[in-house]
């Protein structure tokens, strides 16, 4: 009997997380639509405005974006093609590996980023803290 309460605990648990995960997702969505993003898009944002080091510039390869997001690599790849079109990243042929891509955030981008950030980091704010 205590083995069937731990295993409906952990199943809760679960769900819970779900559930919270699936409201904030909701909640970032409705803040961000205003400025014509979703909360993927801001993520694809973030994660570039944080891509700084000698051996990639400010860009990331759409593997490392794809492994840090949690997206399909189609998914992705129409998101990415989306933000390009919108001026908000630029995507170029990686030098170390021909075959790869690398996708950085343009100016446009990196302004959009600075601004909605805060709205993003209030989001998650009320959402998760305590």
């Amino acid at each position: 009997m205590a083995g069937k309460k731990a295993e409906q605990a952990l199943v809760d648990r679960w769900r819970d997380i779900l559930a919270l995960h699936a409201r904030t997702q909701c909640e970032l969505d409705r803040a961000l639509h205003g400025h014509g993003l979703c909360a993927s898009d801001f993520e694809v944002l973030d994660q570039l405005s944080q891509a700084v080091g000698a051996d990639r510039g400010c860009s990331l390869r759409v593997q490392e974006i794809s492994e840090r997001i949690h997206l399909s690599q189609s998914a992705l790849s129409r998101l990415i093609a989306r933000l390009e079109r919108d001026g908000l990243v630029e995507r170029a042929m990686c030098a170390e590996d021909r075959r790869g891509v690398r996708v950085a955030l343009t100016s446009k981008g990196r302004a959009l980023h600075g601004q909605v950030l805060p709205v993003q980091r209030a989001v998650l704010t009320r959402m998760l803290a305590g």
